[in-house]
């Protein structure tokens, strides 16, 4: 099993106690936090966690400590020290992997949350770029609306050159007029599609 991972037989091995013992220590409220099932050809085993391995490992190592400290009255308590050295040292390390895995599912976050600012500012300078168009392009429609309007008003004193010249410049007004009215339904329907089929609080979901 993976050394991130324990099996009720390797945890009953390891703190050499027996399979009950373990058992009844895996309450309710423990297996909820720390118990998983995994799998193996279709056969589920329950595993413990790090951090639940390192409960055990205190519970059980607290009670052999007591009874080995009883067994050693009298006797050479250099090994007892050299023991609970040993011990501090292993806690410690599994305390660190805890951690290292903590940070990178911290990191893991970080970075989703990153990807999805930048996926937002990159809507929001698209729909600037859009606005922009918008704007321009009005602008040049209403120009168009107003020198042609200027060459339909009465144009009496004009004579029949001046007249046929006037008559073929507001035709080609009409036709750019109906191009930019073309164009401005276009930039529309493309943002009301934006509208209905993007939503910003999409990117801050999960």
């Amino acid at each position: 099993m993976s050394e991130n991972l324990k099996t009720i037989r390797e945890l009953a091995d390891e703190f050499k106690v027996s399979k009950q013992a373990v058992r009844k220590r895996l309450t309710d409220e423990f297996r909820a936090k720390y118990v998983e099932t995994v799998y193996s050809n279709g056969v589920a085993t329950l595993v413990v966690t790090v951090a639940g391995y390192m409960l055990l490992k205190q519970h059980f190592s607290s009670g052999n400590e007591s009874e080995k400290v009883g067994s050693d009255v009298g006797g050479n308590t250099s090994n007892i020290d050299a023991t609970s050295d040993s011990k501090q040292t292993t806690d410690n390390s599994y305390v660190f992997k805890i951690l290292e895995q903590q940070l990178a599912v911290k990191d893991k976050q970080i970075e989703n949350k990153d990807s999805q600012i930048s996926q937002m500012q990159n809507l929001l300078d698209q729909q600037q770029r859009l606005a922009l168009q918008d704007k321009k392009l009005l602008e040049e429609y209403k120009q168009k609306i107003k020198e042609l309007k200027s060459l339909e008003e009465p144009l009496s004193d004009k004579n029949e050159v001046d007249l046929i010249n006037d008559r073929e410049q507001i035709e080609r007004l009409k036709a750019e007029v109906a191009f930019f009215k073309k164009e401005l339904s276009k930039i529309a329907e493309q943002q009301e599609v934006k509208r209905h089929s993007k939503k910003w609080w999409h990117f801050f979901g999960g």
